[in-house]
């Protein structure tokens, strides 16, 4: 088949499944499912991918999918990923396909990711005796929910032999028809911390009988914004953020203990180590001049995720090559945390965004928003990406 034959080929192709991606789109969006509870979505997804035939399709963990499409002709091993959990959030759009599921929605875009990864492979399958090299689509599970199905599915070995990965993500806040892929740091770490300042309560008559922990810890709260303005350089970019502050049981009682909570954003892993330095130091310092003791705990979430140059390069210039060079928006890297980090770390690894907003702004809200909503047109550039990236970059 000719390169003309081929590109004529896969836009019939596209046309054709397209009504498909949007049906199974809405399929998912009516029934999310938690993370590590994705039972009758990677069901779905593991008997669809064995209807397409050709495809090898395994579990690699209790609710994760892996299909395997080998190529006619040899050559490297590309994987594809996209995620499928929901999030536990009362959906709020009024869509004729909102969610069934009471509490439990699709506000990241995931259903939409599954169904053009499965797009992509019931038009791939056709498209076999024109592969070099092998396939693997990853339909990982709990991407929203630390420690993240990323990291169990590469236990699992699903990158055993894997040379390159790409994965996509659908963005409310990015105009449909444009995409972002930074190349080096797409996003950040994210830590989450919890801290316990034990003093000794009694009467809030006789406070000098007491060790005041809420006092103490909103000393420790004030003090932790010091670190961002005065530990990290400007240049740097971090965020250490307190969600939580809990204790009391009455308003005349000064308690035992409160509990602080919050979360940590950051690039550099320097910085990262650095701002867990201080956290600690300035917990033990402040508790300790007054007497009271501490527990801290800090919890390193998902890592960067790092765009390979090569790799980058290579998507760069197909999605020139099949739409526009204004098709791609220069952002700076976004704070939001993802742990596709845990396959780039791996292997070389390109991660794009894809915009999904409406044109009327009204519809648009950001991720995690009980009206979150996607605009459909968005998932046929997404899946035009994945169907034609295999020949770029393994052809």
């Amino acid at each position: 088949m000719t390169e003309f034959q081929l590109k004529s080929n896969m836009d019939s192709l596209i046309t054709d499944v397209f009504e498909d991606v949007i049906k199974w789109r809405r399929y998912f969006h009516q029934n999310p499912e938690l993370s590590y509870e994705e039972i009758k979505t990677s069901q779905y997804v593991f008997e669809t991918l064995t209807s397409f035939g050709n495809i090898e399709v395994t579990r690699p963990t209790k609710t994760s999918v892996v299909g395997r499409l080998k190529g006619s002709q040899p050559g490297e091993v590309l994987a594809m990923r996209a995620d499928m959990d929901a999030l536990p959030i009362t959906e709020e759009t009024g869509l004729p396909f909102a969610s069934s599921n009471s509490g439990v929605m699709h506000a990241c875009g995931h259903d939409g990711h599954t169904a053009m990864l499965l797009g992509a492979a019931k038009i791939l399958v056709q498209l076999k005796d024109e592969i070099k090299g092998e396939i693997r689509f990853i339909f990982q599970h709990a991407e929203e929910l630390f420690p993240g199905g990323a990291q169990e599915m590469v236990k699992a070995g699903v990158l055993d032999g894997v040379d390159k990965i790409i994965g996509l993500h659908v963005f409310s806040n990015i105009p449909t028809g444009k995409v972002i892929m930074p190349y080096g740091t797409f996003s950040a770490n994210s830590d989450v911390f919890d801290i316990k300042i034990i003093g000794k309560g009694g009467h809030s008559s006789q406070p000098e009988e007491t060790i005041d922990p809420i006092s103490i810890g909103a000393q420790v709260v004030n003090n932790m914004q010091h670190i961002i303005a005065r530990n990290v350089a400007p240049l740097e970019q971090a965020v250490v953020s307190v969600t939580e502050f809990n204790g009391g049981t009455a308003k005349n009682i000064i308690p035992d203990s409160i509990k602080i909570g919050g979360g940590v954003r950051s690039f550099d892993q320097g910085v990262r180590e650095k701002i867990v330095h201080r956290m600690e130091e300035i917990v033990k310092g402040v508790s300790e001049a007054h007497k009271a003791s501490y527990e801290f705990d800090y919890i390193y979430g998902y890592g960067s995720v790092m765009n390979n140059h090569k790799l980058t390069e290579e998507m760069e210039e197909l999605i020139k090559e099949e739409f526009s060079d204004e098709t791609i928006m220069i952002v700076p890297p976004m704070m939001g945390g993802e742990d596709f980090s845990a396959f780039s770390d791996k292997v070389p690894g390109c991660f794009i965004g894809v915009g999904a907003a409406f044109a009327d702004d009204w519809r648009n809200f950001p991720h995690h928003h009980p009206r979150f909503d996607i605009d459909e047109k968005s998932l046929e550039m997404g899946l035009k990406l994945l169907i034609k990236a295999p020949f770029k970059l393994l052809n």
